[in-house]
């Protein structure tokens, strides 16, 4: 008897007693446990990373939408602007013309009051002026109602 040969008698009690005591069944178990709560960690990252992705893509799809929505918003205003600035320059335009056409009716207004008062001056002159000459010339009663009546004459045709 060696020593190899109790080595070996040792070797396989110890065997014998590993598998007695159910040894290789409960590390089989072990392992098979810690495998399922790889395999369940994996399954739920999976699942998470899965998650992830469609939150991402809602995230991605919602922000290309705020971006089309703040591009509408922009258009929009810019055509608010630019009507409200073709609004603004037309009632300049008119008020304009507006303020034109006033002073333009101001000026002929002017215009004809200042033709009237000159040719009430004129017809005052010219009656004066006839009445001294035909005063001049004639001298009774005869001629006064001559003069009134060409004084009234000329009145009716000069106005």
């Amino acid at each position: 008897m060696t020593p190899d040969f109790w080595v070996a008698v040792a070797f396989f009690l110890f065997v014998g007693l590993l598998v007695y005591m159910k040894v290789p069944g409960l590390v089989a178990s072990a392992l098979d446990a810690r495998a399922d709560a790889i395999r369940k960690e994996l399954d739920e990252a999976r699942r998470l990373r899965e998650e992830a992705q469609d939150l991402l893509a809602d995230y991605q799809q919602k922000q290309r939408r705020a971006d089309d929505e703040a591009k509408a918003i922009i258009e929009e205003a810019e055509r608010e602007a630019t009507a409200i600035k073709e609004q603004a320059e037309r009632a300049l335009k008119e008020s304009i013309e507006r303020r034109s056409r006033i002073a333009e009716d101001k000026i002929a207004r002017a215009e004809a009051q200042a033709v009237a008062e000159v040719r009430g001056a004129v017809v005052e002159a010219a009656t004066a002026a006839a009445e001294r000459m035909l005063a001049a010339r004639v001298q009774n009663d005869t001629a006064s109602g001559i003069v009134d009546q060409a004084i009234r004459d000329v009145r009716g045709k000069l106005n």
